[in-house]
């Protein structure tokens, strides 16, 4: 993945870009087992106290499984979260399970981080991804691939579509099926740099304004799933 990366170590700087990070934001959490497991759940971030604790909730318990033992004192915990700005950016920084409460609800209290990374995204610059969907063109549905994506737009390969009949500017609308549990994600744009494959078809998209949320959830699954 390319993207321009910072790091924040000082206390203040650590509690200013926390803040980015809104109480209720969607954030990611990589979690791994003493036998070496890995694995990602989505959660949420509800807030911190400067130089002493942040606070997450858990993740669904539905979602964690066996993992659930796990989440005790002392187990580390990469947090990662999309935050929405002019250019957008990812928080990331690795903690520490420091206690867990079971009211008001189940919480995770985890150590204040020593480092926060800052990932700034620009329009210009796209994420390699690997997300299936399918894309409507003239009111037919296609299995497709998002190749890669940024916020501005992405790119598209359809397998087996070499009937299909694609102009510049056509109107099409992609569908993302079910991202872990937060339903379908639909994007409206118009198709540019047209490729014929010999296995298909490959073109770029370029995103609607008026589907920017989704674009932003999209690339939030893209990029925690990426690292």
């Amino acid at each position: 993945m390319t993207e321009k990366a910072t790091k924040v170590e000082t206390a203040t700087r650590l509690s200013r870009n926390l803040a980015l990070l809104n109480a209720g934001s969607s954030i990611t959490i990589d979690i791994a087992t003493p036998a070496g497991q890995k694995n990602k759940f989505r959660t949420t971030f509800i807030g911190y106290l400067p130089k002493q604790y942040v606070l997450i909730q858990f993740p669904d318990s539905s979602k964690l499984g066996n993992f659930s033992q796990y989440i005790k004192q002392g187990t580390a915990v990469t947090v990662r979260g999309l935050i929405e700005g002019h250019e957008g950016a990812i928080v990331a920084f690795v903690s520490v399970v420091k206690q867990t409460l079971q009211l008001p609800s189940r919480i995770m209290v985890l150590d204040f981080p020593h480092s926060v990374s800052l990932h700034h995204l620009r329009s210009a610059i796209r994420i390699d991804t690997n997300i299936i969907g399918k894309v409507k063109i003239d009111d037919l549905y296609w299995n497709t691939t998002i190749t890669n994506l940024s916020i501005s737009g992405c790119h598209l390969d359809v397998a087996n579509g070499e009937k299909l009949v694609l102009a510049e500017d056509k109107d099409i609308e992609i569908v993302i099926e079910s991202i872990e549990g937060s339903g379908n994600i639909k994007l409206a744009g118009n198709i540019c740099n047209l490729k014929q494959l010999s296995t298909g078809v490959s073109f770029g998209v370029k995103f609607n304004s008026s589907c920017k949320e989704q674009v932003v959830e999209l690339l939030n699954f893209a990029l925690t799933e990426a690292k």
